[in-house]
């Protein structure tokens, strides 16, 4: 029960959105430091990848689509090509509606890439949603985000509900909600509440 109010708790201080780590308005943010070796997440039960269920394969494409809530939430589409090039859709609740493109730097792209590593399925798809055992007791109203990655080694899809167990995988929820900080679209995204 302590459970369940706690996440309930959680979720309403999260105000219905994807958890952010965005810095106050105004100030400015350093470009991430880029680390020789990504550090593996913690061990993760219950059908969400412990670490690196694959390799970083580098030259990949990346879609990170967010879903509605029961709020303001951000609704949108952005993809990330090894190129250089990226596509932002904006769809609800955003400050740019429609599709733009825009540049990434190698860094970028690989801070993004190697973010979103630790959870890229083997291989096909692996959904952690209501009425799944890997959310558990879970809030309403929350979204979710989907992740693709397409390239030579095939297609793999990540779906994650934001209001599930995080106690069941810890640091999910804040590495893929934190994700598209690591891109030059914050501009286009707009505020988040």
């Amino acid at each position: 029960m302590r459970q369940l109010v706690a996440l309930i708790c959680g979720g309403a201080l999260l105000g219905g959105c994807i958890p952010q780590v965005a810095p106050p308005e105004g100030s400015s943010r350093p470009a991430p430091a880029r680390p020789s070796r990504p550090a593996p997440p913690p061990p993760v039960s219950s059908g969400v990848p412990a670490g690196p269920s694959a390799p970083i394969v580098r030259g990949e494409m990346i879609r990170y689509t967010t879903s509605p809530c029961g709020g303001a939430c951000p609704v949108y589409s952005v993809t990330v090509r090894p190129d250089g090039t990226g596509t932002f859709e904006g769809q609800r609740f955003t400050a740019v509606t429609g599709a733009r493109d825009f540049r990434v730097s190698p860094a970028q792209y690989e801070a993004f890439l190697t973010r979103l590593a630790p959870y890229r399925p083997r291989s096909g798809s692996v959904r952690t949603v209501p009425g799944t055992p890997a959310c558990g007791q879970h809030a309403t109203d929350m979204p979710s985000v989907e992740v693709q990655w397409d390239g030579r080694a095939g297609h793999r899809a990540l779906s994650y509900y934001f209001g599930c167990d995080r106690s069941r995988s810890p640091g999910v929820a804040d590495a893929l909600g934190s994700a598209p900080d690591l891109l030059p679209i914050a501009g286009l995204i707009g505020a988040r509440p």
